[in-house]
């Protein structure tokens, strides 16, 4: 770890209070030089470090910019040795971590960007990502669990993501099937899951799980406003992004367990409410079929009765409803 960095988790862990570059420099066994060097090059990255006469240091308790030092000091402890990449702007997170997949990268690995240029929605759309107002992340799973349940990913990542803002925000949020994040009636978050097969044996080898969250975006486009919000506020992104990690990789540990099926239950949008059902992906020129969604079964699907009277269990597709 270089000193900036040193120096940016010790400010992160201290945060809101001052700490003397003399203590820095003697705990780092580097010269105060280094120290006034590192914070120098901080503030050029835009973080807004003061300097308090006599008293050294302070990264301000509302400070919120994204840094790997930041999450790292809100994880489990069991999660201290994640390797969390951290960028300014990237085309994609999923592609970012893909490539470090290539590199041999290992299970939790985590990007995330303060901006993307061509994030990704499902079914190839695109993911809205404007600087600095969301948490846009990825992280890479080996999966060690039957291939065959691997649809559980997105519906326990779904779980993951409203425990994390349930305790960080303490707002109340909810899932619509099968991956979309709602609160007070507005999408906040979506998340996709894309896979690495080996060509060979035709297994999959890991698993991208992107994850978008609209922290303060207030920005969308026309066909979007109606349905598009953010979390809004006073939360650290920084914790938020940490606690999505301490919730979503100890339930891939334990998928087959489907102990977050209740809690995804409890949580649904959809349950017993008037939808419509798009088999091939929602679009203005098809229309959905009338239906009414009864449950969600234990593999994450959606159990739905239309109006003819016929049932169905839903593993993949899409849904519309009106809030």
């Amino acid at each position: 770890m270089s000193v900036k960095e040193q120096v940016l988790k010790a400010l992160e862990e201290h945060k809101g209070e001052s700490l003397s570059g003399e203590a820095l420099a003697e705990s780092m066994g580097v010269s105060r030089a280094a120290i006034h060097k590192a914070i120098k090059a901080l503030r050029q990255e835009g973080y807004q470090i003061e300097a308090v006469t006599n008293k050294g240091y302070r990264l301000p308790a509302s400070s919120d910019m994204l840094s790997a030092q930041g999450i790292g000091a809100c994880l489990s402890p069991n999660l201290q040795d994640l390797p969390i990449h951290v960028y300014k702007t990237v085309d994609s997170t999923n592609n970012v971590a893909k490539k470090l997949a290539l590199e041999g990268a290992v299970h939790g690995t985590t990007v995330l960007a303060f901006h993307q240029s061509q994030g990704k929605g499902r079914l190839g759309r695109t993911f809205i990502s404007p600087a600095n107002t969301g948490i846009y992340m990825s992280i890479l799973l080996k999966p060690a669990f039957n291939m065959s349940r691997s649809v559980l990913v997105t519906t326990a990542a779904s779980v993951a993501v409203v425990r994390a803002i349930e305790k960080i925000c303490g707002t109340q949020a909810q899932i619509k099937w099968v991956n979309d994040i709602y609160v007070n009636g507005k999408k906040i978050c979506g998340i996709l899951t894309e896979a690495i097969t080996d060509f060979e044996s035709g297994q999959i080898q890991y698993l991208i799980l992107g994850i978008g969250i609209n922290c303060s975006t207030k920005e969308f486009p026309e066909d979007l406003l109606e349905i598009a919000g953010a979390l809004e506020g006073d939360f650290s992104k920084n914790q938020l992004a940490a606690e999505v990690l301490n919730q979503v990789l100890p339930l891939m540990d334990h998928l087959e367990s489907e102990a977050f099926i209740d809690d995804y239950k409890a949580h649904s949008l959809v349950i017993g409410k008037e939808i419509k059902v798009y088999k091939g992906g929602y679009s203005g020129e098809i229309p959905g079929r009338a239906a009414r969604a009864m449950g969600i079964d234990r593999n994450g699907g959606l159990r739905v009765l239309y109006s003819d009277g016929s049932q169905e269990t839903l593993s993949t597709g899409e849904i519309s409803i009106r809030l």
